[in-house]
């Protein structure tokens, strides 16, 4: 399984103050593939993120990204990340954004204006690229991260909950991009606390109080718990798990 890994966290345990917020995660993400990292907010997926990243330094364990311990500049190129807040500058239109980040991850300029139309398309914010950030709403600043997360290609996507306040149809077709790409070889890490989401990944985990407490493919788990949905698993594995 860990052949083609491009994410290992192994025994990784992440503590502030007395509270220890990852207790004893293993979580591997495979080539051309989706994890989807579900549980409630305050459960430990950001911290997990930001562990893999090098934001936060495990207290134990070992977290590695292409075989690397992060942060690693030379990485990042690799990476596409879509944080919870976004980075944005307000005073740029969005198509400024996007051409700034575009310059960062070394597009060429004939790369920049096709991928920026491309992915404006797939958020659907190819009529109000050249409109200021600023006069964005929450949800349309959302939709412009992902795109920015989705610039250049990475081989590896991390997204942290991409999918807060955008509407259902709008979710749909990322989802339907996102399929895309893993079926182009890329390997994507998402969270999300929208259960109905889980349903959509090639493998879940369950997370609750910074302990993984199943982890497997969404069809495995209902099998082995006797539901029909991976909110009931949720809830049957917590009820286990107290």
């Amino acid at each position: 399984m860990t052949e083609n890994s491009v994410i290992k966290l192994s025994h990784v345990v992440k503590k502030f103050g007395n509270d220890t917020v990852l207790d004893d995660i293993d979580l591997v993400v495979n080539t051309g593939s989706i994890v989807g990292l579900i549980g409630p907010s305050g459960a430990g997926k950001t911290t997990i993120i930001k562990t893999l990243l090098g934001m936060e330094v495990a207290d134990g364990g070992q977290a590695t990204v292409f075989d690397q311990t992060m942060p690693n500049r030379q990485l990042l190129s690799r990476i596409g990340y879509m944080a919870q807040t976004d980075a944005l500058y307000d005073s740029l239109s969005a198509r400024e954004n996007l051409k700034f980040y575009a310059d960062m991850k070394g597009l060429s300029a004939s790369q920049t204006k096709e991928e920026i139309d491309h992915e404006a398309k797939v958020v659907g914010l190819f009529e109000d690229l050249d409109k200021r950030v600023a006069d964005y709403s929450g949800g349309m600043q959302r939709r412009l991260s992902l795109a920015i997360a989705l610039l250049g290609q990475s081989e590896l996507l991390i997204l942290d909950e991409p999918t807060v306040g955008i509407d259902p149809a709008l979710r749909r077709q990322i989802w339907k991009e996102l399929k895309n790409l893993r079926d182009q070889g890329k390997s994507i890490l998402i969270t999300t606390h929208v259960m109905d989401e889980a349903e959509l990944v090639d493998d879940v985990a369950l997370l609750l109080n910074g302990k993984i407490i199943a982890f497997d493919e969404p069809n495995n788990l209902k099998t082995t718990y006797k539901v029909n949905t991976i909110e009931d698993v949720f809830l049957k594995a917590e009820e286990e798990n107290q």
